[in-house]
């Protein structure tokens, strides 16, 4: 059996973690929190670096923990339906719905439009969904190749194209930071801990640490203590890149409003920047980037949405899921960018919570011997406050709900107001387990018989 992993492969693997994360999303967020918050830029960053990095490092770390082979087992612990439909919801937001749409229409805006006429009409969006989408099928229907082709190839491409903007703005920044929007006057960390919810990155983190686990084992290792230092070693990678490549950009935002005022979006913050530091070759530049990090997220998320649904429908083969997953993503990407972020939050708001919850179970699974009791009741406490902040989001709020909630809930005007009823969930959870675990000598005469 073998258990000794190469250095090398755990370096490579981080580069393909830090790639699998690191889509469109990623890089506009940051821009414009950065312009949005100002001077609180460092305290907002921090906040986003919180959901954006340490949530999804937790998150892969739970997987190598629990020992579970996919999100469905794990999720189960709660209970199985539980287990089926999160997991469900969860792989469409990352896939088909949400996520994967999100990465074709994002490179196209930012990437390809800049270059188009005012009148180009929709047919480019078309002509290049197919494009992209066809590309991401072909290296997905790969997935063994997935560690060599993101690891050692697209992932140094993608950092070396982000370094070049970066290094620029840090030597020759465009001002200094201005005053922050009203939105990140007060409470700038917990604003940023909320705009980090928009990469997705803690829910696919459930979906790319099963491509890091299995990469591990298809070399042979199968020891779960080598598998969660592996995991580990990787994760802090790629967490470290995605950390400072953030940092960066959030600065980059916060010194670019000197130069090209408050702008709409993160892209248009970007290609702004960029215009300015090298004209026309600058949006070359961040079309290389934009499109290097939204196709190296596509593969990632292409390959794990199809090797889930492959086991849910095992009559339908790995190859025909991937293939009807790019064509649905190319479909959606034409509603734009603006209407897949606007559907996404509502349904972000609600599974964020139960996702973060349950990665904090999961390490402490052994102290409460796993029991169901502290899993549900602590779900279901975070599920009905989550559920009142996604109709919120949505535009469709129960007035007298709401009100209560925001009068009486403390940091629901966060967006954090499932944090104290998720804890008291757990430890109701807790008090029946104590009540109800047999004790040890009814254990010895169970074990007897």
């Amino acid at each position: 059996m073998k258990k000794s992993i190469p250095f090398s492969y755990v370096i490579v693997t981080g580069f393909m973690l830090f790639a699998l994360f690191f889509g469109a999303g990623n890089l506009i967020f940051p821009a414009l929190l950065g312009q949005s918050s100002g001077t609180n830029v460092m305290t907002a960053n921090l906040g986003f670096i919180v959901t954006g990095v340490g949530l999804p490092l937790l998150g892969i770390l739970a997987f190598g923990f629990s020992g579970k082979n996919d999100l469905q087992d794990l999720a189960s612990r709660v209970h199985p339906l539980f287990g089926f439909v999160f997991t469900i919801v969860l792989y469409l937001s990352i896939g088909p719905l949400f996520a994967l749409p999100r990465t074709g229409t994002v490179s196209y805006e930012i990437g390809i439009q800049p270059f188009l006429s005012d009148n180009a009409g929709s047919l480019p969006l078309i002509i290049y969904s197919i494009l992209f989408f066809g590309i991401t099928c072909f290296f997905s229907l790969k997935p063994a190749k997935i560690v060599d082709i993101v690891g050692k190839y697209l992932t140094p491409a993608l950092l070396i194209t982000i370094a070049v903007l970066i290094i620029t703005v840090l030597v020759n920044p465009l001002g200094s930071p201005q005053e922050p929007t009203e939105a990140y006057s007060s409470n700038a960390f917990f604003k940023g801990f909320q705009e980090g919810y928009l990469t997705m990155d803690t829910l696919a983190a459930f979906v790319f640490g099963i491509i890091v686990i299995n990469s591990v084992k298809n070399i042979g290792v199968t020891d779960r203590k080598a598998i969660l230092g592996f995991t580990w070693k990787a994760g802090l990678i790629a967490a470290a890149l995605l950390a400072l490549i953030y940092t960066s950009i959030s600065y980059l935002g916060a010194t670019s409003v000197a130069g090209i005022g408050l702008m709409e979006n993160g892209g248009t913050v970007l290609a702004g920047v960029s215009e300015i530091y090298y004209g026309r070759l600058g949006n070359v530049l961040l079309g290389l980037i934009v499109l290097g990090a939204c196709l190296t997220t596509s593969i990632g998320l292409v390959t794990a949405c199809s090797s889930y649904f492959s086991r849910l429908l095992p009559k339908v083969s790995y190859s025909v899921i991937a293939i009807v997953l790019s064509l649905f993503s190319a479909v959606v990407a034409n509603a734009g960018l603006a209407n897949i972020i606007a559907f996404s939050v509502p349904v972000l708001t609600i599974i964020y919570p139960l996702a973060i919850v349950l990665i904090f179970l999961t390490f402490l699974h052994d102290a409460f011997s796993g029991s169901r009791a502290v899993y549900l009741i602590s779900l279901l406490f975070t599920f009905a406050v989550s559920l009142m902040e996604g109709l919120n989001a949505a535009k469709l709020p129960i007035p007298g709900v709401q009100k209560f909630l925001t009068d009486n809930l403390p940091m629901y005007s966060l967006g954090l107001g499932w944090l104290i009823p998720a804890i008291i969930g757990a430890a109701i959870g807790y008090i029946i387990y104590l009540v109800t675990k047999p004790n040890q000598s009814e254990v010895r005469n169970a074990d007897t018989r």
